[in-house]
């Protein structure tokens, strides 16, 4: 009776600690893009090429692989207190973040971005683990939500943008940086591991060489793979993509188009959402394959809009938020059933860090067929993403393994 008793107020405590964890994870996060809401202002401050202003963006994304690929290697997820690693991650976030209102020179200005995406490496993975410790039943809804928050963080520099000229630079980093702040106390005053806590391990850098030799594990970071050549690219050129468009779309000036993109990108906090639940019923290949076949086919589609009418083009694009990232916990959640227990956190480490290096590659490339072709098609090099990750959902399903995902499900 006692252990039924615990188990009642464990499952009643999930719900709540999961809404903890997320509001802890998405007010750091909200650093990532906080130099990305203010861009036309710093290039005007630092008079910054095309090329520094990109990387502005591109040195948060670097600093977060590396800072992922190190915790991997080391270990570091499976060894030290979730919640220690998620907090000092998190004050380390705000505090380079600050940084962007004191550096001297754009060197220092880039070198903050990256250290901001190094610490925030210690704030997504650890936060996807300490939110599967909750929930052994219900993991892909759960981390659905918490994708969810995550991606109302990546769409919150376009609501900023919206409103750019009514707020200083200056008040947009600070704002971030306290609300980093807020995340780090919260996770400490508050955070905890669930019932279901995965074994601790020691550092040993042959945990990587077993991950590497797991079949079903490395299907699901395939599927990882095809996932994220898509997801950064499309979040980082749709506004450009919708202001080239603007004149035959109907889009008025760069407030309308910023809104737009805002809307097209937190749509996809509601596909994590239903991605969960779904994943949770059916399973969770069938529902990443199915997320990704539509996700392509907005990919290969869009183009079409370009010139309007608005309806139909905010049509295709929302859908398109809405499954670009609607599959993506559910990658996560793989990685915590099909890994060793002792090595999830290192599993997790893995993932993110060479799906966030792949990134930069998409992203590139499609700018550089928006110079080439226009804006219109540049999309297409997206496509291949999905129609890879989709062949892995399906090769992963066919093999004994995948039973371990969603209890049978698959």
């Amino acid at each position: 009776m006692a252990i039924a008793n615990v188990t009642a107020a464990s499952a009643a405590r999930r719900w709540s600690m999961l809404v903890v964890i997320s509001i802890g994870a998405f007010l750091p996060m909200t650093t990532w893009f906080s130099a990305t809401a203010i861009a036309p202002q710093l290039t005007r401050l630092w008079d910054l090429s095309p090329e520094q202003a990109a990387w502005v963006t591109g040195a948060v994304q670097i600093g977060f692989a590396i800072g992922a690929l190190a915790s991997s290697m080391a270990g570091l997820l499976d060894i030290i207190s979730l919640r220690k690693v998620i907090g000092v991650s998190a004050l380390a976030a705000a505090a380079a973040n600050l940084c962007l209102l004191f550096a001297p020179s754009v060197g220092l200005l880039l070198a903050a971005r990256f250290v901001t995406g190094m610490a925030l490496a210690g704030v997504y993975p650890p936060a996807l683990k300490l939110v599967s410790t909750w929930f052994s039943r219900g993991r892909g809804t759960a981390l659905g939500i918490l994708l969810a928050a995550l991606t109302l963080g990546s769409a919150f520099p376009h609501l900023v943008s919206a409103h750019a000229a009514e707020l200083a630079w200056q008040d947009v980093i600070v704002a971030t940086s306290l609300a980093a702040m807020a995340g780090a106390l919260l996770i400490f005053w508050l955070g905890e591991e669930g019932p279901y806590p995965f074994a601790r391990s020691t550092f040993d850098p042959r945990h990587i060489k077993t991950l590497l030799r797991n079949r079903a594990l490395m299907l699901a970071n395939l599927g990882y793979l095809g996932h994220m050549w898509e997801l950064y690219a499309m979040w980082g050129w749709i506004l450009a993509y919708i202001r080239a468009g603007g004149p035959g779309l109907g889009v008025g000036g760069p407030g309308a188009a910023s809104l737009l993109a805002f809307l097209v990108v937190a749509s996809g906090g509601i596909g994590s959402i239903i991605g969960g639940i779904v994943a949770d019923r059916i399973g969770r290949t069938a529902t990443a394959a199915a997320m990704m076949a539509v996700s392509g086919l907005c990919a290969l589609t869009i183009g079409l809009t370009f010139v309007g009418p608005l309806w139909l083009f905010a049509a295709v694009a929302i859908l398109w938020g809405t499954t670009v990232i609607g599959d993506s916990a559910q990658f996560s959640a793989m990685a915590t059933e099909l890994s060793d227990p002792r090595y999830v956190g290192t599993a997790l480490s893995l993932q993110l860090s060479i799906g966030i290096a792949l990134t930069f590659v998409s992203i590139h490339l499609t700018g550089s067929m928006a110079q080439t072709v226009g804006w219109r098609w540049s999309f297409l090099v997206l496509a291949p993403g999905p129609v890879l990750g989709v062949a892995a959902m399906l090769a992963l399903r066919r093999i004994p393994a995948a039973r371990q995902i969603a209890h049978g499900l698959r």
